[in-house]
């Protein structure tokens, strides 16, 4: 079984950026798409960009399209969420997360493998 540590969450103004980090250990992450979810508080958890297994496909949520960018590398068995132009809306726990499919990433039940979170906090 794969295990996931992510980093790189804090506190940002509107406008900022920051990069997540989300380090695989146990299993490589060519075996798994890759993603990751967030969840702010009193929200349910959701869904916010995947990675195929070859990372040639990626999908993510409408509203952090053209904002946020996931990326891998293989070689160091990482995952990054590079967000732009953060809202505070974007303000969540955000979770790493490893599913068989980039198909069954977009569902909490198709995750095989869950991080502990990094918080990110975005003021207006």
């Amino acid at each position: 079984q794969v295990q996931l540590v992510e980093s790189g969450g804090g506190l940002v103004q509107a406008g900022e950026s920051l990069r997540l980090s989300c380090v695989a250990s146990g299993r490589t992450i060519i075996t798994y798409a890759m993603g990751w979810f967030r969840q702010a508080p009193g929200k349910e958890r959701e869904f916010v960009a995947a990675i195929s297994r070859s990372g040639g496909g990626t999908n993510y949520l409408e509203s952090v399209q053209g904002r946020f960018t996931i990326s891998k590398n293989n070689d160091r068995n990482t995952v990054y969420l590079q967000m732009n132009s953060l809202k505070p809306e974007d303000t969540a726990t955000y979770y790493c997360a490893a599913s068989l499919w980039l198909a069954t990433m977009t569902q909490k039940g198709g995750v095989v493998a869950w991080g502990k979170g990094t918080l990110v906090t975005v003021s207006s």
